[in-house]
């Protein structure tokens, strides 16, 4: 089977990596990310990974890979901030506080679709105004959910997790391995 990346995500495809793949090919899909109204968190994030998914075109020998992030804060969504002033609000709305990353990966092929949600708690520690300024210069929150990235200056933040660090990278590896072994594509 041939692996077809729905992501146009630098770190989704380092992830893929990790388990020792390559993808055959990488197909950005393009779908309105706007969540409805009354959403939910865990329902949205599901829901865009399955609409990633449904709308790349899937060959009898291919598998196609999507999937989505985000971060809840009670029951806001934090999606990718859309300006600087956006992502100082979601680092001052986290600063001192637990959140919700919720990744969901969805696994299409001709014959179906696999999905699995993985929800990590994470822990901010309280900020001061000199490390939301130091990190918004950085400009490390542009395209990150929430307006960070774990595996960048933002881990200093961080003082523990509880599920899946690549769940909040962008990619559970655990969950994503076995839906890719379903679907028949292993290292």
């Amino acid at each position: 089977m041939k692996l077809v990346l729905g992501s146009a995500s630098p770190r989704r495809r380092e992830l893929i990596a990790q388990l020792g793949l390559t993808p055959d090919a990488v197909r950005a899909p393009d779908i309105d990310e706007t969540p409805v109204k009354g959403e939910v968190a865990r329902d949205y994030v599901a829901r865009m990974a399955r609409e990633k998914a449904s709308v790349l075109d899937c060959a009898a020998d291919e598998v196609v890979l999507c999937a989505d992030t985000t971060v809840a804060c009670g029951r806001r969504i934090l999606g990718k901030p859309v300006d600087e002033k956006e992502a100082a609000e979601f680092l001052w709305l986290l600063s001192g506080r637990r959140h919700h990353v919720l990744t969901a990966v969805a696994v299409r092929t001709a014959s179906g679709l696999r999905e699995r949600l993985v929800d990590t708690i994470v822990k901010f520690r309280p900020l001061s105004n000199e490390e939301v300024n130091a990190y918004l210069a950085s400009r490390e929150w542009e395209g990150k959910a929430g307006g960070y990235a774990i595996q960048g200056r933002a881990g200093a933040f961080i003082p523990w997790i509880q599920g899946s660090f690549t769940g909040v990278v962008g990619l559970p590896l655990a969950e994503t391995a076995v839906l890719l072994r379903a679907a028949g594509v292993s290292a």
